[in-house]
């Protein structure tokens, strides 16, 4: 008589029709299997209950598997929560245990600077409740701009505006109104407090006269450059002249 079939797999002998999967039962004798713990398994079965899953599908990782962010990914599924790009080079960053590339990691999270409203990701200046890049912490009032008490904006006429303006603060001394840096020209000009006669800042006395203000050393006749009283000038075009001058100059 025939000899029985047998097979030999896992160190022993088996009937063919005994040496089934562990999980589904099905024949494995002439399927490939794997073996666990000293049993088999089908292919199916052993990549479902043993294999590592991918933190994105849940599927089972049958190849190269990446391991980050104390999970394990199919390398095709790890990228970017917020464009899907898969991460190159530049690595990754991560929020809330989620993944980002540098460029959306930087737009969501990073803080923004107070001038430019880009991220700051390296040096920065911490002042007014919040952070700048040190070359967008500048006088707020553009060169060359006068800005009104009102907050309308002209080019100005008659006095000059300091160079340092658009550039950093000398010193790192400003001055701050609604949350804004000012140079101390353009904060008293916005204000309101510019001598008309020499530019400056008013910070004591002064003399108002014609809607204008004047340190009261600076409240003088155009021509003769002596001091005025007030309320006994005359303007002519944007100067004032002691009545002597004017009646001599234009009438």
């Amino acid at each position: 008589p025939a000899s029985p079939q047998v097979l030999r797999a896992l160190g022993t002998t088996w009937h063919p029709e005994h040496f089934t999967c562990s999980r589904c039962g099905q024949e494995l004798s002439r399927r490939p299997f794997f073996e666990r713990g000293g049993r088999p398994y089908c292919e199916e079965d052993y990549h479902r209950d043993f294999c590592p899953r991918c933190a994105y599908c849940a599927g089972p990782i049958q190849e190269n598997v990446l391991t980050a962010l104390e999970q394990t990914w199919h390398p095709e599924h790890f990228f970017c929560n917020h464009c899907g790009k898969v991460f190159g080079d530049d690595g990754f960053h991560e929020q809330g245990g989620k993944p980002y590339c540098r460029q959306d990691f930087l737009a969501l999270f990073a803080p923004k600077c107070q001038g430019c409203g880009r991220p700051v990701t390296d040096s920065y200046l911490s002042a007014l409740q919040g952070v700048w890049h040190p070359d967008c912490f500048v006088c707020a009032v553009s060169e060359g701009v006068r800005v009104s008490p009102q907050g309308s904006t002209s080019i100005s006429p008659f006095l000059p505006l300091p160079q340092e303006c658009l550039k950093g603060f000398a010193g790192g001394s400003f001055f701050e109104l609604e949350g804004r840096p000012y140079c101390e020209v353009h904060f008293h000009e916005r204000q309101g407090s510019l001598c008309q006669g020499c530019g400056r800042p008013i910070t004591s006395r002064c003399v108002t006269a014609a809607g204008r203000k004047f340190h009261p050393e600076h409240f003088i006749c155009s021509f003769c450059r002596r001091p005025l009283n007030k309320g006994t000038f005359h303007e002519h075009g944007d100067k004032m002249f002691c009545r002597a001058c004017y009646d001599k100059l234009f009438l």
